[in-house]
């Protein structure tokens, strides 16, 4: 069995290669590991809690214990199903600030800078208003990724925008265009009532073509000969085999199974390798390293009116807002809920946004528990740029073992510090006059909770990862030694072998990490196909005139 091309992972990235190469005429074969995205529980997009806490679609990966979190194991979801992450995840979509990339830039990731993303977060979207304003300058019309708004008529979306400018923030219509910074109405993947992944949006079209065979296999390594990737060695119903690629293998696996892969396949630290009793093709001390993530904490407010969703979590509430969807895709399943969001600055000095709110009109859990009885709202918050690192490493030479996730979560001072006034911030928010007719009292931390030392000792019991790993397999300069993969994705020290997912970026960028792992799969199709990289935007875009000595 061959190919042209060979993709691992049907994910973000994986599905908007597939779709590129495939309407280019080349022959592509993407190998996934998961099964079918069919079903309401991926498809309807309010039900977001289930698919990243199914065995059936979840890799189930646990980071190790965490120090700095009481030595607690967080959960780290990974979709294993087409579509990938973008099946399982909660459609929020966030490009990212434009400085986020010209740091990518400075880091060694040339071509990278924002002015040559730009044009590809344009190509792959179709954007919709939803009457809700927006910069139409700025965003895509014709791309496969439909981006949408929710109908934002519950009044507490509304509230939140206008206790942020009360407060004395900014305003954005458009998180996504000019302006980040501020607080407006938020993004999501949805089309059509329906969850607009990767696989809705890239890959299904992609097969369309005829140019795409989809394999369901488990990868366990890169076949390599002579310096070159030639292949991938595959598990497949049960027997081993080996798919041949005529000209180049893709990792879109994730960032934490690409460098897993990598690693498997004699890529990485030597020593490493050599613990593990894995023959070392190339010594690249990078693969792995550099794992970063946003933290957030919930900080949730009792409701004094029955308007939040609470009044929905009822079995047949559920039930009806299930069969509406079902027949109609219309009404309360069409929406992830997240339609107010918010980018502003902790302090002065600070360029551009490091703290990012969620908005959702329930108070609840990530795994869809509710946290509180009764009606009440809450604002998803953390820092955006921590600089504690990680890693992702070996548990052993057997491909079916999880890999070891260490995040090395908060081992900053700085991190404490920021965490404490994201709390304090988001208290003075909902303390604003728009929220006085809907405010009973603060569920957590809890009004008693004020010191340094009471909020330090709820961030370690509280914090829980927002699922936005990446940064495992660098991009740079082929002269850097910590980076895994040049400024055209291909990994360094090995022909005919990329890697193309969250696992490149230098740095996390501002925001949910669905859209930036899409635009790499866009930006690296035409890299895989020769072609010249889109033409540089000219678009500059909004800081705060008074970012130096203002922090709103």
């Amino acid at each position: 069995m061959e190919a042209e091309f060979i993709i691992v992972g049907a994910g973000s990235a994986g599905c908007a290669m597939a779709y590129r190469l495939a309407t280019a005429g080349r022959k592509v074969m993407v190998i996934e590991h998961g099964g079918s995205d069919a079903g309401p529980f991926i498809q309807m997009p309010a039900a977001l809690s289930y698919p990243m806490n199914m065995k059936t679609y979840d890799w189930g990966f646990q980071s190790e214990p965490e120090p700095h979190l009481n030595n607690r194991r967080l959960a780290t979801p990974r979709g294993k199903v087409i579509g990938g992450s973008s099946s399982i995840n909660g459609m929020v979509y966030v490009r990212g600030h434009a400085m986020d990339y010209d740091h990518w830039e400075e880091q060694g990731a040339d071509g990278w800078g924002y002015a040559d993303v730009l044009p590809y977060f344009k190509r792959m979207e179709s954007w919709h208003d939803g009457g809700h304003g927006g910069d139409p300058a700025w965003r895509g019309t014709n791309g496969p990724l439909h981006v949408s708004r929710g109908p934002r008529k519950n009044p507490l979306f509304e509230a939140f925008v206008r206790a942020g400018e009360q407060a004395g923030y900014e305003i954005t219509d458009d998180y996504n265009g000019e302006k980040q910074e501020g607080f407006g109405p938020m993004e999501q993947t949805v089309w059509g009532g329906r969850r607009w992944s990767a696989a809705n949006a890239y890959l299904r079209p992609a097969q369309q073509t005829g140019n795409v065979q989809l394999i369901r296999a488990l990868a366990q390594r890169v076949v390599i000969k002579e310096g070159r990737a030639v292949g991938v060695e595959v598990i497949r119903k049960g027997a081993r085999e080996v798919i041949g690629a005529e000209r180049e293998v893709v990792l879109a696996a994730s960032s934490l199974n690409s460098p897993k892969l990598l690693m498997l396949s004699g890529i990485g630290p030597a020593a490493h390798l050599a613990e593990h009793g894995i023959d070392v093709v190339v010594d690249r001390p990078g693969v792995g390293q550099n794992l970063q993530d946003h933290l957030e904490l919930y900080i949730q407010m009792a409701s004094s009116q029955p308007i939040t969703l609470y009044k929905h979590w009822n079995l047949i509430s559920k039930g009806l807002i299930g069969a509406q969807w079902l027949f109609t895709k219309t009404g309360m399943g069409a929406s992830n809920q997240f339609e107010s969001a918010a980018f502003v600055r902790s302090r002065p000095g600070v360029p551009y946004p490091d703290i990012q709110y969620h908005f959702l009109p329930i108070a609840v859990r990530y795994d869809g528990k509710a946290a509180a009885e009764g009606h009440g709202f809450q604002a998803h918050t953390g820092p955006m740029r921590s600089k504690s690192r990680g890693s992702v490493s070996l548990r052993s030479a057997d491909p079916a073992d999880d890999p070891v996730i260490r995040f090395n979560y908060m081992s900053c001072p700085e991190d404490w510090e920021d965490f404490r006034t994201c709390i304090r911030l988001t208290r003075e928010i909902f303390a604003q006059e728009a929220f006085k007719p809907y405010i009973k009292h603060e569920i957590q931390p809890g009004a008693a909770l004020q010191s340094d030392a009471d909020l330090d000792a709820f961030i370690a019991e509280h914090a829980e990862s927002a699922y936005h790993p990446c940064g495992t397999c660098r991009m740079g300069r082929a002269d850097d030694q910590n980076a895994v993969v040049d400024p055209e994705a291909r990994v360094i020290g090995v022909e005919g072998l990329r890697v193309a997912d969250s696992s490149i970026f230098p740095r996390i960028t501002n925001g949910n990490l669905n859209a930036p792992s899409i635009m790499v799969g866009e930006k690296v199709s035409d890299h895989l196909l020769g072609l010249a990289p889109l033409a540089r935007a000219n678009d500059q875009p909004w800081l705060h005139p008074d970012w130096e000595t203002a922090q709103r």
